[in-house]
């Protein structure tokens, strides 16, 4: 299995659109509306990456990474620096139990701590959302807290320290 990672471009935005009203998306988002993708793609910052995984040149999942110290929402609150936070998502259902999540995740860890100044990375599942806290625990992530984000979003916080 081949997957890649690309920016995601402007050119994504109907894709992902259609990715955001997937059921299995909406249920671990838990929000059928998603990204405005017209206006969030071409805003490029040094905190944050927009990626799309593809495999033989076909889109099979997002990917975005930030430094969730300067990410401009403060959605995290205060956390310590030379941290990453990870969202992942495969967009069609078709696409689900073949490993591609797993290879996908494995290659946002590694890029995440190809900085060597990164010490750990932080996701934040729905807390309803069992299947993700088993793929992250198998992964080698460990729950660190229960929080509510953005005041609607019950979450379980998982961090995986950098190895070694």
């Amino acid at each position: 299995m081949t997957i890649a990672f690309r920016d995601a471009t402007l050119a994504d935005a109907p894709l992902l659109r259609r990715w955001d009203k997937q059921p299995h998306v909406v249920a671990a988002s838990g929000d059928d509306g998603g990204f405005d993708w017209e206006y969030e793609l071409p805003r490029k910052f040094d905190w944050r990456e927009l990626l799309i995984a593809e495999m033989a040149g076909r889109p099979i999942g997002f990917v975005q990474i930030i430094d969730p110290k300067l990410e401009e929402t403060h959605y995290w609150g205060e956390v310590e620096p030379n941290l990453r936070a990870i969202d992942i998502w495969l967009g069609e259902e078709s696409d689900l139990g073949k490993g591609y999540g797993t290879e996908i995740m494995r290659m946002a860890i590694e890029r995440c701590f190809a900085d060597p100044a990164v010490a750990a990375i932080l996701i934040d599942p729905l807390a309803a959302n069992t299947r993700a806290h088993r793929f992250y625990e198998r992964l080698g992530f460990r729950r660190v807290d229960r929080r509510m984000f953005a005041g609607v979003d019950d979450c379980l916080v998982y961090r995986l320290d950098r190895p070694g």
